[in-house]
């Protein structure tokens, strides 16, 4: 099945982005506005994104439903457009845990959808800035070659779905961690009056 229409569930700063992207591929990216803030219809109209109004409009001539939404609101999400009896390919691109991702799988995959996990890792890919997002499961490649040649490098994995979320909890976790424990040596180094020798040290030995 070609992939040519994306749904965008929902044009945040990320999603938004991810659109411009894929429209500028030459796809059809649709999203509903329905309940949706000014802001985020801002957003959208900045991205060329085509608003069909209502969920169910978008789902009806989509080939690929596209999840970036606040963590907390993925799976609630996914329940309804598996209620609406969406049968394409469900990428879910949140930041959610592994155990989460697998029961959205569950979910889309019961309403005859084919479920793909995504995880971003990178800034909104703006032109200029390239981000990765990494896939895993069902169709992660068919899905990687969708991206190919846009900003958003797609990157399939082998392994299941929750593959992709586990490698962007492991990477934030190192990302978040080494920040933090760079952080509190250079505040030692500063309270014991040695920054500035640190510093020098850790450009002669760590260039």
């Amino acid at each position: 099945m070609a992939m040519k229409t994306v749904a965008l569930l929902h044009p945040g700063e990320m999603g938004s982005a991810i659109g411009a992207c894929l429209g500028g591929l030459g796809l059809r990216v649709v999203w509903a506005s329905a309940g949706r803030s000014a802001a985020t219809r801002s957003r959208a109209n900045a991205a060329g994104l085509e608003d069909l109004g209502v969920l169910e409009r978008a789902l009806g001539v989509a080939d690929i439903v596209l999840s970036v939404c606040p963590p907390h609101g993925a799976l609630a999400l996914a329940r309804e457009v598996a209620g609406h009896g969406f049968s394409g390919v469900y990428i879910d691109a949140n930041a959610i845990s592994p155990a989460t991702v697998r029961t959205i799988g569950r979910v889309v995959e019961a309403a005859e959808a084919t479920f793909v996990d995504g995880g971003i890792i990178g800034p909104p890919p703006i032109p200029g800035v390239s981000s990765r997002i990494y896939l895993s499961g069902g169709r992660a490649r068919d899905v990687a070659a969708v991206f190919a040649g846009s900003n958003l490098e797609a990157i399939p994995l082998e392994g299941t779905a929750g593959a992709a979320s586990a490698l962007k909890a492991c990477y934030a976790a190192w990302s978040k961690g080494a920040t933090a424990l760079l952080a509190a040596i250079r505040a030692l180094a500063t309270h014991e009056g040695v920054e500035a020798a640190l510093l020098e040290e850790w450009k002669r030995s760590q260039p």
